[in-house]
């Protein structure tokens, strides 16, 4: 096969799977119940065209959050989380975090609906990487407290982040107000005790 057919074939794939991310992630943040069918209508595929990239619901919407993640790394890389004082580098890195889940809030929320935790957790493996360097700094400084396991840091600052984003949705908190609450909240858990 000539080697522009198969570089038109590889295009026409990659931007196939694109529109179904996209389309998925549009259904997603309009809160609509996804299924394959209304997947592919979406993106402007036929199913067989959709299948042949994903197998089921939990594979785009894994896709999707990747995607999200992805996006969310480029935020968090350039907060430069590996410059400056620690402290310093942890708030600028929870604002860009904050900003991001602004964009992608009803993405997370419905992404949780349709894959694992584990998949969830896999997914924002590259945003873990970045906090776990920063608080592997932070501690070796003396700038983090040392008296709690590095994962479990950087588990509840993943957590703090989201659930944060959830009260202010749930109660109907201003999101500047949220993002102060959040950045005293991580000063308390990252600081020494005693």
């Amino acid at each position: 096969m000539p080697e522009a057919v198969v570089d038109h074939r590889r295009a026409t794939a990659e931007r196939n799977a694109a529109a179904i991310v996209d389309a998925a992630g549009r259904l997603l943040a309009r809160g609509a119940s996804l299924n394959m069918r209304a997947i592919a209508i979406e993106a402007g595929v036929s199913r067989p065209t959709l299948y042949a990239h994903f197998k089921t619901i939990a594979d785009v919407v894994e896709a999707v959050a990747e995607h999200a993640v992805r996006a969310s790394v480029a935020a968090i890389e350039a907060a430069e989380p590996e410059t400056g004082p620690p402290r310093e580098a942890l708030e600028r890195v929870a604002t860009a975090s904050w900003r991001q889940i602004a964009h992608f809030d009803s993405i997370a929320s419905g992404a949780a609906e349709y894959i694992s935790a584990a998949a969830l957790r896999r997914a924002h493996a590259p945003i873990m990487d970045h906090v776990g360097g920063l608080v592997a700094r932070g501690q070796a400084d003396g700038s983090f407290r040392t008296d709690l396991d590095a994962d479990w840091l950087v588990t509840m600052c993943f957590s703090l982040v989201h659930g944060a984003a959830d009260h202010a949705r749930i109660h109907g908190m201003k999101r500047e107000r949220a993002l102060e609450l959040l950045l005293i909240s991580l000063r308390d858990l990252f600081t020494q005790r005693g």
